[in-house]
């Protein structure tokens, strides 16, 4: 009888402790670009919906989300939330370079810090705890080996986004996609991440070259005004367009078959969730969590879209 009822006054102790743990007080702040594109409407989405589900498996915890048009005001904004006693920080700069000063201060403080995708000139432990990010060059070089696998001589078209490292990132790693095969680039030009720039690309480019067979577009908003453009010059002689991002609109293209998107690369919004999901952990899990996470570029097809959809997000 002594026996068990010290085994159930263990148990106790240890479920209260649990208890106690849950309820710790931790303030996160989550500093985010506001939702002037396709992509950072699916970082505000993710960011909101995984800030309610992580409050509701951590009573103690508070999420405060903050959106911000530019760096100047962004930079505000994590005054603001700094003033607000944050624990943590977990930042997706809109232009890191600017904020470093900003970000800097925070975890100067003492605060934990985690970055997101848009890393400065420097970014080490000066700057950030954690850093999450999609992996640029691998989303170039997985488009361009499906490219090259599918269409072995395919004559291609790019647009590109921003002229700003990511994007050299993106095209070296297309260039890496295609090396060794008879696949021809006939042109590129930036369509600067913007689905109306795309659009005008590529109407020249439908002016300019009789025959295309595959576009690559890096992304997901400027496939939208590529499609646009084919279906306004009834071209038939290109095959397929490969973008990339993972939006809600390009994953349903692939699951449910359409042969102008047979596939998608991600670089997903969701990144922003990661980042927020390990930083509750450093505070509730007791579980090593600062370093470099660098997501995957996941080839989406038929076959695995479905893991990566969702319907309810703006993106």
């Amino acid at each position: 009888m002594r026996k068990r009822l010290l085994g159930m006054a263990v148990a106790m102790v240890a479920l209260a402790g649990a208890a106690h743990a849950e309820d710790k007080k931790v303030t996160i702040g989550v500093s985010i670009p506001a939702a002037d594109h396709g992509w950072t409407s699916g970082v505000v989405f993710h960011a909101e919906r995984v800030a309610k589900l992580l409050m509701q498996e951590h009573p103690g915890l508070n999420v405060i989300v903050k959106t911000s048009p530019d760096a100047a005001t962004q930079a505000n904004a994590v005054q603001d939330l700094e003033t607000q006693g944050i624990d943590a920080l977990v930042i997706l700069p809109s232009d890191p370079d600017p904020l470093v000063n900003a970000i800097k201060e925070v975890k100067g403080n003492g605060k934990f810090v985690a970055l997101v995708d848009r890393a400065p000139s420097v970014n080490d432990d000066t700057v950030r705890d954690l850093y999450v990010a999609g992996n640029n060059p691998a989303l170039g070089e997985v488009a361009g080996k499906y490219i090259a696998e599918k269409t072995p001589e395919a004559e291609v078209v790019i647009i590109r986004g921003l002229p700003i490292p990511i994007d050299q990132q993106r095209q070296d790693g297309f260039d890496k996609g295609i090396a060794g095969s008879k696949v021809k680039v006939l042109d590129r030009q930036f369509g600067n991440w913007n689905r109306d720039d795309a659009f005008k690309v590529m109407q020249d480019y439908l002016t300019k070259y009789p025959k295309i067979d595959v576009v690559w577009c890096q992304d997901d908003d400027m496939a939208v005004g590529v499609l646009q453009a084919i279906e306004q010059a009834k071209r038939t002689d290109i095959k397929y367009v490969v973008a990339g991002a993972g939006s809600k609109d390009m994953i349903k293209k692939v699951m449910d078959g359409d042969k102008m998107i047979p596939v998608d690369v991600l670089y997903p919004p969701s990144m922003v969730a990661t980042a927020m999901e390990l930083t509750a952990a450093n505070f509730y899990d007791q579980v090593p969590v600062r370093g470099t996470y660098i997501l995957d570029a996941t080839l989406v097809t038929k076959d695995n879209a479905k893991d990566f959809y969702f319907p309810d997000s703006p993106f």
